[in-house]
């Protein structure tokens, strides 16, 4: 272990007597350290090929020179990324790990279908599981976001979630697993959730099919 390091130190204290040596533009020039090894994953192999091209069509400089920002543009462009990374293997390679974005519900917008992406894009023409949730209503991206928040720090889990909908007064009724609508109100729905889940959890044998919380210490039941 120590002589693999000695090595690397060797190697970088070379590299960094021949850059001290010459200016920038000659570096530039040097094609020993010209990128020609990019390596791309995280997504499918057509996304990655497509990511590949796009950043092939960059003026790509020198690995010493190379900017990373020079990069964003592509992969924020890109709905189906959440995050992304990059590294340098050099003399000439880059590797580039990409992260996807969860695919969380579908929503349509003008008669179109949408997946909307845990990084807060929606994502359409792609080819997407049907046990996603579907929305009903017009709300916010951001409005989702907080929503399925509130529902992954309560008791309840997103995945049994069948349908969402979503009204102008800002709130919610859920639909869960076997067709039980809840009905929640736009304050305390964290509590209104957790209230909801215990009486599902109490009353086991009981046939419903709404679940009213919006009442201040009531629970309406429709069976």
């Amino acid at each position: 272990m120590h002589l693999r390091k000695s090595k690397k130190i060797l190697i970088y204290f070379f590299l960094f007597l021949l850059i001290g040596s010459i200016n920038n533009k000659s570096l530039n020039n040097i094609e020993i350290f010209k990128i020609d090894s990019i390596n791309i994953s995280g997504l499918d192999e057509i996304e990655n090929l497509s990511m590949l091209k796009k950043i092939k069509n960059q003026n790509l400089e020198n690995i010493f020179l190379i900017n990373k920002n020079k990069f964003k543009k592509i992969f924020n462009d890109n709905p189906l990324i959440e995050n992304y990374n990059i590294f340098k293997i050099y003399p000439y390679g880059l590797n580039i790990e990409i992260v996807e974005t969860k695919f969380l519900a579908k929503i349509n917008i003008k008669g179109q279908t949408y997946l909307i992406g845990s990084n807060g894009k929606l994502i359409k023409n792609y080819n997407f599981s049907n046990n996603l949730p579907f929305i009903f209503g017009k709300p916010k991206i951001n409005e989702f976001l907080e929503m399925k928040k509130i529902i992954d720090q309560s008791q309840f889990s997103f995945e049994k979630i069948k349908n969402l909908y979503f009204f102008p007064s800002k709130r919610w009724d859920l639909e869960i697993e076997d067709n039980i609508l809840i009905k929640l109100p736009n304050y305390n729905v964290k509590d209104k959730l957790n209230y909801a889940h215990e009486f599902l959890n109490n009353n086991k044998k009981m046939t419903l099919k709404t679940i009213d919380t919006r009442i201040k210490n009531q629970i309406i039941l429709n069976d």
